[in-house]
């Protein structure tokens, strides 16, 4: 059965001023290269086969910077994009908390029913997960594969994995520089194949 590195990409400016970050392009800091030298050293003992990653800045970043470390091929994923906020992205989160206090709180009960303006819904963004992850599991029957995205597109492929539910995606947005082993599901294979 397959496992899967679900990596966090290392930090940005963005994540530390509280920015909305979304599908933006946006370099590692200082901070997230450090993190990303730590992500080597505990990502080493699983012997990846190949790290894919999401088409964004910091993601590529991490991910070309841990295969250059682990001597293993990096590919980029066609639409594994973070999902779009529209005009929210750039915006601290405090002010979209502040100037749109009901739909922050629906963002956080029930981010299915959110499209930010000019954005994406969590739907489109699942129905892409969904397809890329399909054809990866597809590919892969056996050993471990890294998959370096950012948070909350994470989330989704937690979910799509059997490992959860959506969960709060303003919270999601705090975590970088981490990552977990999922073992594909069953169900998930079956569904894939």
């Amino acid at each position: 059965m397959v496992k899967i590195a679900l990596i966090l990409p290392g930090s940005t400016d963005y994540d530390t001023q509280g920015r909305l970050q979304g599908s933006l392009n946006v370099p590692l800091n200082e901070e997230g290269l450090r993190e990303v030298a730590q992500l080597e050293t505990q990502l080493r003992p699983l012997k990846l086969e190949v790290i894919y990653s999401s088409d964004c800045e910091h993601a590529n970043q991490t991910a070309d910077e841990l295969s250059e470390q682990l001597g293993i091929r990096h590919k980029k994923l066609d639409r594994m994009q973070n999902i779009c906020y529209g005009l929210w992205q750039g915006m601290l989160l405090d002010d979209v908390k502040h100037k749109q206090p009901k739909v922050y709180r629906q963002w956080q009960d029930q981010p299915e029913s959110i499209c930010p303006p000019d954005g994406e819904t969590v739907n489109e963004a699942r129905e892409r997960v969904q397809a890329c992850l399909s054809r990866l599991v597809k590919r892969y029957k056996t050993g471990v594969i890294g998959l370096v995205v950012p948070e909350p597109l994470a989330s989704l492929v937690r979910v799509y994995l059997g490992q959860g539910h959506l969960g709060d995606l303003w919270r999601a947005n705090a975590s970088h520089g981490r990552w977990e082993l999922i073992e594909v599901a069953p169900e998930v294979v079956a569904h894939s194949g």
